[in-house]
């Protein structure tokens, strides 16, 4: 089936002062749009509790940000920035943060013109004991590179990041990283380190709004995907179906599909990382319903539009929970590419989503278009008319069907 999306129908004009910079003072004063079945309004943040239907399910993205940033010099004096994407000896995320001594990343290497041959490194102190870190590249790349880092301090390497590492704030703010970015680029749940960005929709929430809510019957599950850094590449390609989605990892808990498929039709998803966990959710289910696991692979691009209208997110909640007890498995873990386009994308298990305001000519505004279809015109002129701060540090919205 051939798919066509001309990405300048998802343009619109953003004035550079319209994009946050900074965050709030408090993390739910940010202002909040709410698309209601077609009618938009507006509160506050802190308000989203009275709007909410009755005994929703939230689901957070529990990921952290970690400090991925590694500003390193070599011996000229030349200033390297390595910037961490992903492990890859060894290429799971937990022994990777564990490990000692040595590993090898996939990184974005800053100044690379300057960076030919030998290493680069950083000179510190530790617990009293004057300390290195080297990195030298193993395999060059067109955009990514492998980097091994080598260290003599007795520290594992999330430790080492999180001692040397700067946290990796969006681009698009035009600034260095500064102290507050250290905790207000992360959500008050944030717990397993491994994204490079922050699942942002989450970070107006705090741990009062979150205990008022429970209070009031609400429920919450989390999941886990790493966000990479290819959530800012720009759709480059005037057809925004030939852009090469990146891979993001995720995993998801027996009890998280349990709780799914109980409240399937009540499910609120925080951010569009927990979007794409939940939606991936239903091709694992029908690789299983055909050929009795759900495989190793990456979940592929347009894997979900091949799924028929008549399996149902129930049905793929069902069957999911179904395979993860036969086979004694208390988490799953796999991969996704997903693109959630206006192409006739079904939401299987989604019913309502928390979301900032995403850039022109973004696959976040497809995402968000495949849910409100062109609505999402009105919805952006609102907040742009009505002084709604834009992007990562930006207000929210709440778009409910």
């Amino acid at each position: 089936m051939e798919r066509h999306i001309n990405i300048h129908d998802y343009d619109y004009p953003l004035p550079e002062e319209r994009i946050a910079k900074f965050p709030l003072a408090e993390r739910s004063a940010s202002k909040l749009l709410i698309y209601d079945h077609g009618e938009i309004s507006e509160r506050h943040f802190a308000d989203i509790g009275d709007v909410l239907p009755e005994g929703t399910l939230l689901v957070f993205n529990n990921t952290k940000v970690v400090r991925a940033r590694l500003i390193m010099h070599k011996e000229s004096g030349a200033r390297i920035e390595v910037f961490c994407l992903e492990p890859h000896d060894p290429a799971d995320y937990e022994r990777a943060f564990a490990v000692k001594g040595t590993c090898s990343w996939s990184c974005i290497v800053g100044n690379l013109k300057k960076w030919k041959e030998g290493a680069v490194a950083i000179d510190f102190d530790y617990e009293g004991h004057p300390s290195r870190l080297e990195a030298r590249i193993e395999e060059r790349g067109t955009r990514e590179h492998i980097v091994r880092f080598d260290w003599n301090a007795d520290m594992t390497f999330g430790q080492l990041l999180e001692y040397l590492g700067r946290i990796p704030i969006p681009p698009y703010l035009n600034r260095e990283s500064e102290e507050i970015d250290n905790t207000r680029y992360q959500t008050v749940y944030s717990k397993f380190e491994g994204s490079v960005a922050a699942p942002t929709a989450g970070l107006h929430f705090t741990p009062e709004l979150i205990e008022s809510m429970r209070r009031r019957g609400f429920s919450f599950e989390e999941v886990t995907l790493h966000v990479g850094a290819g959530t800012f590449l720009p759709v480059k390609e005037k057809d925004a179906a030939d852009h090469p989605m990146h891979t993001e990892h995720f995993e998801v808990r027996l009890s998280t599909v349990e709780a799914l498929l109980a409240n399937i039709g009540n499910i609120t998803a925080v951010g569009t990382t927990s979007v794409r966990t939940l939606e991936s959710l239903p091709v694992l289910a029908w690789r299983i319903h055909n050929t009795g696991t759900c495989g190793d692979e990456v979940i592929g691009q347009w894997e979900p539009y091949d799924i028929p209208r008549e399996y149902t997110g129930r049905d793929a909640l069902a069957e999911l929970a179904d395979y993860m007890k036969r086979n004694g498995l208390e988490r799953l873990k796999a991969a996704t590419r997903i693109m959630i386009t206006p192409l006739g994308f079904e939401y299987r298990i989604v019913r309502n989503i928390i979301t900032n305001f995403h850039q022109p000519q973004s696959t976040l505004l497809l995402l968000v278009s495949a849910y409100v279809g062109d609505d999402w015109h009105r919805i952006y002129d609102y907040a742009l008319q009505h002084g709604f701060r834009f992007l990562s540090y930006g207000d929210s919205s709440l778009l409910m069907r």
